[in-house]
Order: structure tokens, then C-alpha cells, then sequence
């Protein structure tokens, strides 16, 4: 049964004054465009400290998968607790509601049972920033929001990034606090001292590593043009993927390699920018002594290719590089300096900072608490994660990624396929759907793929 935000706003006041004495505060941290090539998942040249000290206050998700990737859908699935398919948000042009109605998103759930709730920067994408009640909604610049005044078979194409921006980077002479990521992060320490004396639940957007990179120039300093690789992918990699699997932005193709390494620095630059802005919320809770009832949970909404398979950049595929993005959690409680091998989904997110928060299970998700691997992080878990993608309006190309595999169907024809073994090949530059070693492995991802995701629940 599904619950209205009306429904729960008459939730008696006894037990709201109750349930405050014993709720953990939430600060939720979404950061656009961010990948994995960061300091505590091994990256060996990209600096990001404060990602670093997050991590080692709580539990790294190593196989962390978003369901959608790209930001309108992937925020409406993370924040409604529903996956694409149910959500219907494929695009950045459909309003959250559309299809869902009335549905209680992840702070309209906090709010209803007490909680002060606010948010700066991009939590939901941003032109629909007003779907969502809270009590404090501010742009980066701390403004008051505003309310709102497929390929077929026979046409199976490389799709045009939507809504892509050309590669661009400034490096500019402001101060970091005159950046609007500055602003934000400035912004929401102002609400965490104000409100910690009552239960909050606090959502930080940062805009970068969002096209375009812009940040002040000491952050392009910190890396040098020798320092950047690019990826030794194979000259015949595209010949085995189907042409409607990749993507195309006009331009791209014209760069030097050069060049290429340029934008890879660009965007390492804009990363550490807003590391150093994650940086100045971290010093607030510890300034503050919150660590001791605060949850923090960091997620990038979803990956970003830098020039894989031989042309990639930006989003919009279920390869690995667009389809996994880094997801870490602190809890008082929970293991703190470890990494989780387990395989989770950004649909888990409303579930699990409900469980640690001490709230009731919200009704109506289609994720799964991730709380037990806070705890313990080996235990046995689900056996797939989930990424869709559209290519027009008829087509979705449906990808499942299980511990070794990853296998996706094009327009739900298993005749276009690909399927990659990570153990042998972890950069996907080898499609096994006609000739896999493994027969049994193969049907079984196409098994899961076809069952969908309640046949890889943990014991199912």
C-alpha cells in the first residue's frame, strides 16, 4: 500500500515527539556527473581528501550502480524508491510527477515524521527542483526556489547525447567561496548549525564535475598534462558492440589526443573543487560533534565516460563506466574504513537512510535496504543490480550486472546483445553474446534479465 504525503502528515503528534527523541539526523550529499576516479577507489592520480576522510568514517560501495544514467531519471528513481520502469521518467524534459502522482519522495518522508528538512544545489534535477516540499529549497546561490509556472529494429544507431554540452573548461581567479558549489557548501553549514539541536535531514547538490569545468586555477594546478593516460583501448574494440549501445556528440570526434588529455584534467580539476567543498561540511559536523547521530550518505547520480571505447564521453550508455558511480555511507554504529564488494543499487538509497535513521520501512520501494552491509560488508547480498537506458521512445537498452557478468539486450531482442566477463576483461572491450565460454553463465544473466530485479533479492 502506498501512502500519499497527506496520509502521513496525520500521523498523531505523540508519536512524532516520540519518534524525535531517538532519530539520527540525515545529510545526503548528491554530486553531478562523478565517476569513480577518485583517491579511495584506487584512482592514483585524481585528489579528493575529503572523499578519502568519508570513506574512512564509513563503508565504500565498490559495485554501486545507478538505475538510470542520467539525471532527471536517475534522481526520480533514487528519491521515489522506483526504479525507471515504474517511473516512467526516461528523459530530462518529464516532470518527476508525471506518472507517479501523489508519491511521498525520500525528504517529504523525513519531513512527515518530524524532521527539519532543507536542501541547497541539485538534489532533484534542477528544473524540477520544486516537485519535492521541504521547508528550506535555495538554489546554489542561496536563492528561494521558485515553483514551476527510440530506435526500432531497422534503426538501430548510435543515439546523440541529450541534452550534451561541449566539452569546456575555465579555470577562473575567484575565490572558492564565490563559486556556486562554494555557495552550497557554505550554505548548508549555515542550516546544520542552526538546526542541530532538532532532527534534520539536510540535502547538499554540488554541481561539479558537471560540464562546463570551471573552478579557481589552483585546482587545474594540482595536475600536470604528464600525469594524465589515455585508455589503451584496443583499435578494433567497436567492432563487436552494437552501433545503438554508444553514443555521439558532434565535435568529439575532432579532438586531438592532446586535447582529449586536456578535458581529463579539466574535469580531475573540477572534481577536486568540489571535494574541497565537501571538505568545508565535513569540518562543520566535526566543529559540531555530530558524527555521534548524523548519517552521511554521498552518491555520484551516475558515472561519466573520459574517452572509452575509443570515443566515449559523458553518459547515456550501460557500460561500466556510466552505469557504476561511487556511493559511501557513514553511520554511528557501522563499520567505518571499509569497502563492500556486494552489489547495491542507487533505488536502495530511500529504504536504507530510512532504516538508519530508526524510521519505519517506507512502503511501496523497489530497493533494498543496504544498512546490513554497513554492518557487515561480506555478507552474502543481492545478485544483480539494474541499468536501463532509452534510445528514443520505443527502445530501452536493459542491463544486468552480476558479480563476474555484465549482459544487456537492445529493444528486448536478445539477438542485439552484449555480454562482457569483468574477471577477464574489466573495461568491456570484448562482447561474448555470440561466442561465450560460458553458456550457463550467459543464460543466467538472461534469466535474471528477463525475471527482473525481485529474482536477484537476496535469498530469492
Amino acid at each position: 500500500m502506498l501512502f500519499s504525503r497527506r496520509e502521513l502528515l496525520w500521523m498523531p503528534a505523540a508519536a512524532l515527539a516520540a519518534q524525535r527523541q531517538s532519530r539520527r539526523n540525515v545529510l545526503l550529499v548528491a554530486v553531478d556527473d562523478l565517476n569513480n576516479r577518485i583517491g579511495c577507489y584506487g584512482d592514483p592520480v585524481v585528489k579528493t581528501p575529503s572523499l578519502d576522510r568519508l570513506a574512512a568514517r564509513g563503508v565504500r560501495f565498490d559495485r554501486a550502480y545507478c538505475n538510470y544514467p542520467l539525471c532527471n531519471p536517475t534522481r526520480t528513481s533514487l528519491l521515489s524508491g522506483r526504479r525507471p520502469e515504474t517511473t516512467r521518467i526516461f528523459d530530462n524534459d518529464t516532470p518527476p510527477r508525471t506518472y507517479l502522482g501523489d508519491v511521498v519522495f525520500l525528504p517529504e518522508y523525513f519531513k512527515a515524521h518530524g524532521y527539519f528538512t532543507a536542501r541547497v544545489g541539485k538534489v532533484a534535477h534542477g528544473r524540477f527542483e520544486y516537485e519535492l516540499k521541504w521547508d528550506v529549497s535555495e538554489s546554489a546561490a542561496g536563492r528561494p526556489l521558485a515553483t514551476a509556472g527510440a530506435k526500432g529494429k531497422k534503426d538501430r544507431q548510435p543515439a546523440r547525447q541529450q541534452g550534451a554540452n561541449k566539452l569546456s573548461w575555465t579555470p577562473t581567479r575567484r575565490k572558492d567561496e564565490e563559486e556556486p558549489d562554494g555557495a552550497t557548501a557554505r550554505r548548508i553549514v549555515q542550516l546544520i548549525e542552526q538546526n542541530k539541536d532538532r532532527p534534520f535531514f539536510i540535502g547538499a547538490g554540488f554541481h561539479k564535475p558537471h560540464l562546463p569545468w570551471v573552478a579557481p586555477q589552483k585546482y587545474f594546478d594540482m595536475y600536470s598534462l604528464d600525469q594524465i593516460k589515455l585508455p589503451a583501448t584496443p583499435a578494433n574494440d567497436r567492432d563487436d558492440i552494437p552501433p545503438i549501445a554508444l553514443t555521439h556528440t558532434a565535435g568529439d570526434d575532432q579532438m586531438t589526443d592532446r586535447e582529449r588529455r586536456q578535458a581529463i584534467l579539466a574535469y580531475h580539476a573540477a572534481t577536486s573543487f568540489m571535494d574541497a567543498q565537501l571538505g568545508v561540511i565535513l569540518d562543520a559536523l566535526d566543529r559540531n560533534k555530530l558524527w555521534d547521530n548524523t548519517a552521511v550518505l554521498l552518491f555520484g547520480d551516475h558515472g561519466w565516460h573520459l574517452y572509452d571505447h575509443l570515443q566515449l564521453w559523458r553518459k547515456m550508455t550501460v557500460f561500466e563506466e556510466a552505469a557504476r558511480a561511487p556511493l559511501i555511507a557513514a553511520a554511528p554504529g557501522m563499520r567505518a574504513g571499509a569497502g563492500c564488494p556486494r552489489l547495491v543499487e542507487f533505488v536502495d538509497i530511500y529504504p536504507t537512510l530510512a532504516e538508519l535513521a530508526g524510521l519505519p520501512a517506507p512502503t511501496g520501494m523497489e530497493g533494498t535496504s543496504f544498512a546490513p552491509l554497513m554492518r557487515d560488508p561480506e555478507r552474502p547480498w543481492k545478485k544483480a543490480a539494474y541499468t536501463v537506458v532509452a534510445r528514443g521512445k520505443k527502445c530501452l537498452g536493459r542491463s544486468v550486472r552480476t558479480d563476474r557478468y555484465r549482459y544487456t539486450e537492445w529493444c528486448g531482442d536478445a539477438a542485439v546483445a552484449e555480454f562482457y566477463d569483468h574477471q577477464a576483461d574489466p573495461k568491456e572491450w570484448t562482447n561474448l553474446a555470440r561466442s561465450a565460454p560460458s553458456p550457463a553463465a550467459l543464460a543466467e544473466c538472461r534469466r535474471l534479465l528477463q525475471k527482473g530485479w525481485k529474482a536477484a533479492l537476496p535469498g530469492a
